[in-house]
């Protein structure tokens, strides 16, 4: 049987994990904020990642946050172009390489959209494609290695299917596997599942110490505090409370389990089912506050009831955003 919390075993070496004091690397999977008339709203996006990036928090554009198995070739690479003239040369930032629905071969896919990635200097995540799923560990970490050589830093996505029907989570081969590749610095872990993710980092110590494990865990965010970095779509609803609380870990301050708790009650609240429809939150969120002119999503995303704004409301209280 696998070992869960419930496990005496387990709690003791979830208990054992943890990293007081430990430097947490965040990064926000940035929203795609649209206008009501369903054009990109393109200077609030730019404000929100100088926003993010000024609250201490790495940006991570073209992710499912920013409707990206909905966006064309172009509208991605006019993405990439607005985030590298917000950042100004020199800011390092995440972007999706996604090729679901192209077609081709799958290394000359990702290699294309890691290019276009690379020619922004912006470091790429390779989201996963169901034409690799069921395939043994060995052959597919063999694709991942064709498609990184030779790229200075890549990170790898393990997403679980509740988020996209692209995702799937890999067994412990495969994630051992992607750890030898030189070029794959870290992988996203987007199982929802704690005790899968603790063994993900006890795979991450005993076999390559320095790879990053980012937590993708919007409803278990306090990951960080057994070894996890993160890359949330919840960060994007309020990345400056995101970087206070990381502070607040590292410093050793009690205030901290305060705010991780009313950032938790968010992404309960946010992350409901149906969970893609947790963009429209982020939305509505941030439109309460005036970061972005609307509360409209891409079209084709799913959307939250007309009371939204008011559970919301709540959320933004707990946080002590004061008038909402």
């Amino acid at each position: 049987m696998k070992p869960g919390i419930s496990d005496p075993a387990s709690i003791e070496s979830l208990v054992q994990r943890r990293r007081l004091r430990r430097k947490a690397h965040g990064i926000a999977a940035t929203l795609l904020p649209y206008e009501s008339d369903g054009s990109v709203a393109v200077e609030a996006f730019q404000q929100h990642l100088v926003a993010t990036h000024r609250a201490g928090l790495m940006n991570a554009v073209n992710m499912d946050t920013g409707y990206v198995n909905y966006l064309t070739d172009a509208e991605k690479q006019d993405v990439l172009r607005w985030t590298r003239e917000a950042l100004g040369k020199d800011v390092p930032f995440v972007a999706g390489a996604y090729i679901e629905d192209r077609a081709g071969a799958v290394v000359a896919l990702y290699r294309r959209q890691i290019d276009s990635i690379v020619s922004f200097r912006g470091i790429p995540i390779l989201f996963q494609t169901v034409r690799l799923r069921g395939t043994p560990a060995r052959e597919k970490a063999a694709v991942y290695q064709s498609a990184c050589r030779g790229y200075p830093h890549v990170l790898a996505f393990e997403l679980g299917p509740v988020f996209a029907p692209n995702g799937e989570i890999f067994d412990e081969e495969t994630v051992r596997r992607l750890m030898d590749i030189p070029e794959i610095k870290g992988i996203k872990h987007s199982s929802l599942d704690r005790p899968l993710e603790l063994e993900r980092l006890a795979l991450r110590d005993n076999h390559r110490p320095d790879f990053r494990i980012y937590t993708g865990n919007d409803l278990g965010i306090d990951m960080i505090e057994y070894g996890s970095d993160y890359l949330l779509g919840l960060a994007t609803f309020a990345p400056e409370k995101f970087a206070e609380r990381d502070q607040l870990w590292e410093s050793g301050d009690p205030d901290y389990y305060a705010i991780s708790d009313a950032l938790q009650y968010l992404g309960n609240v946010a992350f409901r089912e149906p969970v893609p429809a947790y963009k429209h939150s982020a939305a509505v969120f941030l439109h309460l506050f005036g970061r972005i002119p609307s509360d409209s999503t891409h079209p084709k995303n799913p959307k939250r009831p007309t009371w939204e704004a008011q559970i919301l409301q709540d959320c933004a209280r707990r946080l002590g955003y004061e008038g909402h």
